[in-house]
């Protein structure tokens, strides 16, 4: 059965990034959460193969539970002045919180919670987005293959007495490898030491190390000569097809009649194909081929 596509829960998110600071693969992290790889790739580069800040409440906000004492008292008929003292809280901040949210009718605090979580992400720009001169200054020392270290060191250098002309060794990274910052290039990356697209853990290096080979792999250049012919029945080729949207056909065909079969699999993980075509060939007869001299 597909998978069908949902948001990720705090959870879930928390748990896949955990996992990716241990150097598990993005195949390992799917069949952890029930994702597809390809699902888990997309959400690790686009943020570069950084884990990003858990997002906290401030102490000033208002809480769910004096948002609920809120709820209870306009339901009571209580006047802002009076929910306010009890929460200690000014009675502007009472009327704001009811004017944001429907007024006293239509107020309902899990819905007035919710709202104010998400209204409360206010991204900000990155400094090398903020200063188009230093971005510039960044963009030309990369293009000369100068690492990130070196950049910043030598700014510090150049410009002793202008902060605003200063930046870390980790916000060129960052910047190059998440491109929703807007103030590099992605071509920039290609000049970098290790010409990767993003960020991976140490423990990456060591853990996964001959991960994405095929283990006592046999090369088609070993198959025997009937098989390369086509002169003997019998000898199946396998591929794999990648679609939009995470979808994979899997190809069988027959060297010898051309037959071919394809078969629709969850994902590209070995279980999930080896699973749907053994499923795919069991339906049909099983018939012996006599071969005379």
């Amino acid at each position: 059965m597909a998978r069908r596509r949902r948001e990720y829960s705090a959870q879930e998110r928390r748990e896949l990034w955990e996992r990716w600071k241990r150097g598990e693969s993005v195949s390992e992290i799917g069949r952890a959460l029930d994702r597809a790889a390809a699902t888990i790739s997309c959400t690790i580069r686009l943020r570069g193969g950084v884990a990003p800040c858990e997002r906290r409440r401030s102490r000033l906000v208002l809480t769910l539970q004096e948002r609920e004492e809120i709820s209870r008292g306009v339901a009571a008929g209580e006047s802002a002045r009076a929910i306010a003292a009890r929460l200690g809280r000014s009675p502007s901040t009472v009327t704001r919180e009811l004017n944001r949210h429907h007024g006293r009718r239509g107020y309902r605090a899990a819905e007035a919670d919710r709202c104010a979580w998400q209204r409360a992400r206010r991204p900000q720009r990155c400094k090398l987005a903020r200063q188009p001169a230093l971005s510039r200054i960044v963009a030309a020392k990369l293009r000369q293959d100068w690492s990130p270290e070196q950049i910043a060191g030598w700014l510090k250098l150049a410009f002793p007495d202008d902060e605003t002309m200063r930046v870390s060794h980790e916000t060129i990274y960052l910047t190059l490898f998440i491109q929703a910052r807007g103030a590099l290039k992605r071509e920039l990356v290609a000049h970098l030491r290790q010409a990767r697209s993003l960020r991976r853990p140490r423990t990456a290096s060591r853990a996964n190390r001959g991960q994405g080979q095929i283990v006592d792999a046999v090369s088609i250049r070993q198959r025997p000569a009937e098989t390369a012919d086509r002169a003997i029945p019998g000898h199946w080729e396998g591929d794999l097809l990648a679609g939009a949207a995470n979808s994979h056909i899997a190809t069988l065909v027959e060297r010898h009649s051309r037959f071919l079969i394809l078969v629709a699999v969850d994902g590209k993980d070995t279980r999930s194909v080896t699973n749907a075509l053994s499923r795919q060939v069991n339906r049909y007869p099983r018939r012996s081929v006599a071969l005379k001299d």
